[in-house]
């Protein structure tokens, strides 16, 4: 019987430390982030922002949620990716309208950009422009147009599409491109089909403009946060390192 318990109790803390170890997947040196306030067309934004523990300075990149707002998911995201050595913030950009004029957000971005060079955590001349979405439609449109951003990553952006209030598709602004580019995209994505991402590549290779494109068969559009959480999926933490990586070489590396 004495045998039989410590068997049972060996199980058990063994358990504990299999359940454990999957609860920190993903989670190794995550930081906690704070909100701060940007000033943007007389308007107040909130904006949640991570810097990494060693103090900087560090390389840093703005992030843009999705139509969705900015979901537990994404400050988890902020979160992780500041624990890689980055100072990440993500401005609130529907804060006064679910789908402000692309004037509106690029004062946003710019000014989110002025603000993090109040901080003496962030090297100025190593800036980055990620976003998901309406984000990864943003991200291709001001990357061409914001010069303190030194690459990018879209994520199932719209690179034909005007936007919600009919602004300007970015792939106009193709010409205007100086930065590299990371796209990243899965084939099953109804709202922005991945037919339009291979076009909007064989555009941006005709121009010279380098890119690199990863793409995930079968994933759906948004599939990065589920239900409003960061995805625990392989592919979901394949693309993570996808964006890591390219930072690293584009803005640590460089």
């Amino acid at each position: 019987m004495r045998n039989l318990i410590l068997l049972v109790a060996v199980i058990s803390l063994l358990l504990l430390v299999g359940s454990a170890g999957a609860a920190d997947v993903g989670t190794a040196g995550m930081q906690n982030g704070t909100t701060v306030n940007i000033q943007s067309g007389g308007q107040s934004y909130p904006a949640y922002i991570t810097t990494p523990e060693d103090g900087g300075p560090s390389p840093a990149v703005v992030l843009l949620h999705s139509f969705n707002g900015l979901e537990p998911g994404y400050q988890d995201m902020v979160d992780r990716f500041a624990g890689e050595g980055f100072v990440v913030i993500a401005p609130e950009w529907q804060t006064f309208n679910e789908s402000p004029e692309d004037a509106v957000m690029e004062g946003l971005v710019r000014d989110t950009v002025t603000y993090l060079g109040t901080r003496p955590e962030v090297n100025e001349s190593s800036i980055g422009l990620t976003g998901f979405c309406a984000g990864g439609r943003y991200t291709m449109l001001f990357l061409p147009r914001i010069e303190e951003f030194s690459s990018g990553v879209a994520w199932y952006g719209f690179p034909y599409s005007g936007g919600q209030a009919n602004g300007t598709p970015p792939a106009d602004l193709i010409d205007n491109i100086t930065d590299p580019m990371l796209i990243i995209h899965g084939t099953a994505d109804e709202a922005s089909p991945v037919a339009d991402i291979y076009r909007y590549a064989t555009d941006l290779d005709a121009a010279g403009k380098y890119f690199e494109l990863k793409v995930y068969q079968g994933e759906p559009h948004g599939f990065m946060i589920e239900d409003g959480e960061l995805s625990e999926s392989p592919v979901a933490e394949s693309a993570y390192e996808e964006m890591v990586g390219f930072f690293n070489q584009r803005l640590v590396g460089a």
